[in-house]
């Protein structure tokens, strides 16, 4: 008879059985050669057997050969990424794989321990992560499986994904916590062009705390901006998330970015220039709250008509008539309370050389508009520093009966300019 099985902690930290059969420490020789009965594949021992252990090694006190091995799981497991590689794609997805068994489990996790999702097949003989890999990211896969036995298997890797060579970025404006006037649109210059403009557009969402709906227009391969049908309505509360890290713009080419951005809409400050009365007319939450003599753009030089947005502030700026391709016709190094409506040049500023008569009655700028100031801008009671002061990025200034076509809507923030079926037309979604 044999004495209660014994389970031992084994020294890789798997458990082994071994049977101790007591009543054989002191047994004649001839008796134990005599016992001769096979290891049951339970691993318990059956009737009659020696004293060996199920790994071969005779049980203390016992003499002869063990009478058999412990039974293998027959199933083979085959990771991708193998284990150990550092450099593995990111864009392609984990598997794993079973041969002479079926999957019992898989656990993939990052290298922050979250985990990575995925499916099994229906035939139980492979599992596929379903979910991004990140890049320059370390990851650990282990996985189980059983054969037709019920013998089970393991298996583990650990590898980490490859930073792409070349990557992207994108330029964002307006800055997180920024306030800002409700023509602000969200405009993203990309430092590369894209070529997969829906998949970037897919990675990036506006939203505002409002619910309007927020709609993206590309102007280029590099730009692209996003805006509602109307004005911002003030208070709204803004959020840009960028999720382009890993996206690829262009084949080969992948972003960098995981972002969030968050903005918020001041009060409601629209302005009016009418270049045949010559003034600007500010509105402020619904009320006119102020009107300015100007000076507008001359017949040969006519301000560009339609919706511009405030993009720039100066307290005070050089204007170089050879920047913007009218040779040496000026070149004025402090020009006062500047602020830019175009890429292209104009601006809405301080003007202290010209008559102060011809405000409110004549266009004579080279495009831009005017308003009374001093050299130096110190007063803070003139036209020009009352206007700035109560101004910020973002507002509107509107010019009507200029004379002049419509400003593009890629010329600065002009993106107002065009309709919304228009607008959405430029959507890659």
């Amino acid at each position: 008879m044999t004495a209660p099985e014994k389970q031992e902690r084994g020294t890789k930290g798997t458990w082994t059985r071994r049977g101790v059969l007591a009543g054989l420490l002191g047994a004649p020789v001839l008796l134990v050669a005599a016992c001769n009965d096979p290891v049951s594949s339970s691993g318990s021992a059956a009737s009659g057997t020696t004293a060996a252990g199920v790994g071969g090694v005779p049980a203390a006190g016992a003499t002869g050969t063990p009478s058999s091995s412990p039974r293998t799981s027959t199933a083979r497991i085959s990771i991708s990424p193998a284990d150990g590689v550092s450099t593995a794609s990111f864009t392609r997805p984990i598997t794993v794989t079973v041969t002479g068994g079926t999957l019992a489990s898989v656990t993939a996790t990052d290298g922050s321990g979250r985990a990575v999702p995925g499916t099994r097949a229906a035939d139980g003989l492979s599992w596929t992560s379903t979910g991004p890999l990140a890049s320059g990211t370390r990851y650990s896969v282990a996985a189980s499986a059983v054969d037709k036995d019920g013998l089970e298997a393991d298996a583990h890797a650990a590898f980490a994904t490859a930073s792409p060579a070349n990557t992207f970025v994108g330029y964002f404006t307006p800055e997180d916590g920024a306030t800002v006037g409700v023509g602000m649109p969200v405009t993203i210059n990309f430092n590369k062009p894209v070529a997969n403009r829906r998949a970037v557009e897919q990675a990036i969402t506006v939203t505002a705390d409002t619910g309007v709906e927020v709609v993206g227009h590309w102007f280029s391969s590099t730009r692209l901006d996003f805006r509602p049908r109307d004005y911002w309505a003030k208070g709204t509360t803004v959020t840009l998330k960028l999720r382009l890290k890993d996206v690829e713009g262009a084949k080969g080419v992948y972003g960098t970015q995981s972002k969030d951005v968050r903005f918020t809409v001041g009060r409601s400050r629209t302005s009016v220039a009418d270049l045949s009365a010559h003034t600007l007319t500010v509105t402020t939450d619904g009320q006119v709250t102020a009107t300015y003599p100007i000076i507008g753009g001359a017949p040969d030089h006519r301000t560009w008509g339609g919706k511009l947005v405030i993009s720039e502030q100066f307290e005070q700026t050089k204007m170089d008539s050879t920047t913007v391709g009218l040779g040496d016709e000026y070149n004025i190094p402090d020009v006062p309370h500047a602020q830019r409506l175009t890429t292209s040049g104009t601006f809405i500023h301080g003007n202290y050389w010209s008559p102060a008569a011809a405000f409110g009655t004549a266009n004579l700028s080279h495009g831009c508009i005017a308003l009374r100031d001093v050299k130096g801008g110190g007063d803070a009671t003139t036209d020009a520093a009352v206007f700035f002061a109560h101004s910020m990025v973002g507002d509107v200034v509107e010019v009507i009966n200029s004379g002049d076509q419509t400003v593009s809507p890629t010329n600065g923030l002009s993106g107002w300019n065009l309709g919304w079926a228009d607008w959405k037309a430029g959507s890659a979604l």
